[in-house]
């Protein structure tokens, strides 16, 4: 009993003291500081289009992982995890090297569009999604798995083409599986750090998101780096509330 107890403390009393230290008094006005605001804004914008692109690139990737008799599958979904264990800065270094102005992609992108994603809000976008879509991914691929194959089978004996079933059979049978990996995937890219400010910097009101806020608030205004911190904590716990016990129940 006694080193669970020594557990839930080494997890609780860091965020204990996170509360304790809140300069309540003077939080209102920080709260909605334009510096706040700014940064705030930049994050919800860019983790909800970074959700959008792994909803749009990760359902048919986990159905994939789950339905296709694919050679070599296991290998996929080991790389499909990666960014799951990859030091964040890791992943942003390697955007770079692919999708900067002199990258291996990046470099045809610039010269036949004008394009250069790197120190862009369309950068930030980019690394949250980097490192945020394996969670969709899992998610959605663990409710396919779980989920029964016969209906879709049935739908197309009636005559259903494969996308028809996937759009009117198996994707509402997973629905849970997906709203849960779009949650996690949400929360993850909005407190993206590393990836984010080695490929995209940190210029205030273009890419400085709430993380890399608290960090630059930290070295010069420290209470203002626990307001900053508090809200992203506030935002943790809004999602452990959305992933109630029937939304994992639907993932797994």
């Amino acid at each position: 009993m006694l080193p669970a107890v020594c557990g839930l403390a080494f997890l609780l009393v860091p965020l204990i003291g996170l509360l304790w230290r809140t300069p309540w008094a003077t939080m209102p006005d920080r709260l909605f500081s334009a510096e706040v605001g700014r940064a705030l804004r930049l994050s919800l914008v860019c983790a909800t289009a970074a959700t959008a692109i792994c909803l749009i690139l990760g359902i048919p990737l986990a159905w994939v992982l789950a339905r296709a008799a694919l050679p070599g599958r296991g290998l996929i979904r080991a790389l499909v995890t990666v960014p799951l264990v990859l030091p964040p800065v890791v992943g942003g270094v390697a955007l770079l090297l692919v999708l900067g102005r002199r990258g291996l992609i990046g470099q045809y992108l610039y010269e036949w569009t004008g394009v250069s994603l790197p120190f862009t809000t369309a950068g930030v976008i980019v690394a949250e999604a980097f490192v945020a879509m394996p969670f969709l991914v899992i998610s959605v691929e663990g409710a396919l798995r779980a989920a029964d194959p016969r209906f879709e089978e049935a739908a197309a004996t009636l005559g259903a083409t494969r996308w028809y079933a996937f759009r009117r059979v198996t994707l509402p049978s997973v629905l849970p599986g997906v709203v849960a990996g779009a949650v996690l995937c949400w929360a993850r890219a909005l407190g993206e750090f590393g990836a984010t400010i080695t490929f995209a910097g940190n210029f205030p009101g273009r890419t400085t998101t709430m993380p890399l806020a608290v960090y630059l608030a930290l070295e010069t205004d420290p209470d203002a780096a626990i307001v900053l911190s508090l809200v992203l904590l506030a935002v943790s716990v809004a999602v452990l509330v959305a992933m109630r016990e029937r939304w994992i129940r639907g993932a797994m």
